[in-house]
């Protein structure tokens, strides 16, 4: 097969969406397909079967003037493979002719990954904020009807797919894997651990530190900081922050809060593996679109992380523990009884491991693309 893979970031950049792109873009090379991606702001590169273009904007009409001409140009019939964010393809989320371009390309060979949909809708937000959703909701309306193949993150974006879709376009749930791969090099794990824990527990968390996100880890922290013989790691960009807020939240504990900045993916695998128990909050849920805990559960590291509106049944079946988002109190406990308990800990943690082989690797997100009629059978149960 030959890909075009039209994406609104791409490594070197950061984000959950580049990271994905590039896995998926490797392991379709890697199943003999030909892969060129489209970004803006990338290193363009040729390796063995990918071929990475930059884009001249970002999916202006510089952009989409080059991009039809190219496909215009393709010597093999192509598959054109949407990552779909509204923001991320540029006009501060509001890129409606990018979408009418796409609505413009050959239906048969267009598929559009659905990671987000659109910006929600509330009485409990501004006006400006209810008109980005309305618009959001259009292009996502335009998107969706444009492809003859739709996949979405989580069960929960179906609905909205759906009703901008024909009744015979195919939706498939497509969870998203990690994307930081597993390192066993046990000396640097016990080199994270003597620098961290100094034998004591260590609790750890991977992620961006959103606001949204951020609160509900500092509940569970400010709960857990009585606990002297348990240390906290923060992982990832923006824990640096995060740490000097929870230091000045709990000076009796400031010794014990650690992080990191900003790691490479072999790092971060390190300092993953080095932690006894990952707590994961989410306001909406845990669910099959978030990287943050897939990261955990393949690594092999029991879960602490939160039910919500998006969790998905197979979350209860005790491959994590589930709290409830506004529970700090819970998600302190159930961590700080992990961490006590290592038979209990590497239990779930062989549980998250399973879980995470038999439904999220990435194994599965290729077979789904390369063999897509199987993907549209294979849903989960709602919660």
């Amino acid at each position: 097969m030959h890909w075009h893979i039209l994406t609104g970031e791409y490594p070197p950049q950061p984000g959950g969406v580049a990271d994905y792109t590039y896995a998926v873009a490797r392991g379709l090379a890697a199943a003999g397909d030909a892969v060129e991606v489209w970004a803006p702001g990338c290193v363009p590169a040729r390796q063995p079967r990918i071929a990475v273009h930059d884009l001249p904007d970002h999916f202006g009409p510089r952009a989409l003037s080059t991009l039809s001409r190219r496909l215009r140009r393709s010597p093999t019939p192509y598959t054109l493979l949407v990552q779909y964010v509204p923001h991320a393809f540029g006009w501060k989320g509001l890129n409606v002719p990018f979408c009418l371009w796409l609505r413009a390309q050959p239906r048969a060979s267009t598929w559009v990954m659905f990671h987000e949909v659109a910006f929600p809708v509330s009485r409990q937000q501004s006006l400006t904020h209810n008109g980005l959703g309305l618009v959001t909701r259009g292009m996502a309306a335009i998107v969706a009807s444009a492809a003859s193949r739709a996949f979405v993150s989580i069960p929960a974006w179906e609905p909205m797919v759906r009703r901008a879709t024909t009744v015979s376009t195919p939706i498939g749930w497509m969870p998203v894997p990690s994307a930081i791969p597993v390192s066993a090099d046990a000396a640097a794990i016990a080199a994270v651990r003597q620098r961290f824990a100094d034998g004591n527990a260590l609790v750890g968390h991977f992620g961006t530190y959103g606001g949204l996100i951020a609160p509900l880890l500092a509940d569970a922290v400010n709960a857990m900081a009585d606990a002297a013989d348990v240390h906290l790691l923060l992982i990832g960009r923006g824990s640096e922050a995060a740490a000097v807020h929870l230091r000045r939240q709990n000076p009796a504990a400031r010794d014990r809060i650690h992080a990191t900045g900003t790691l490479e993916a072999r790092d971060v695998s390190h300092y993953v593996s080095a932690c006894d128990v990952m707590v994961q909050p989410y306001p909406d849920g845990v669910s099959s679109r978030r990287t943050s805990v897939m990261v955990a559960l393949s690594h092999g590291r029991p879960v602490v992380t939160t039910a919500g509106a998006l969790t998905e049944s197979l979350w209860h079946d005790g491959a994590v523990v589930l709290c409830e988002a506004a529970d700090g109190d819970a998600l302190a406990a159930a961590c700080v009884s992990l961490a006590r308990r290592p038979s209990e800990a590497m239990r779930l943690g062989a549980a998250g491991k399973a879980l995470y082989d038999a439904q999220f690797d990435l194994r599965h997100t290729i077979a789904r693309l390369r063999a897509p009629d199987t993907a549209f059978t294979d849903w989960p149960a709602a919660s």
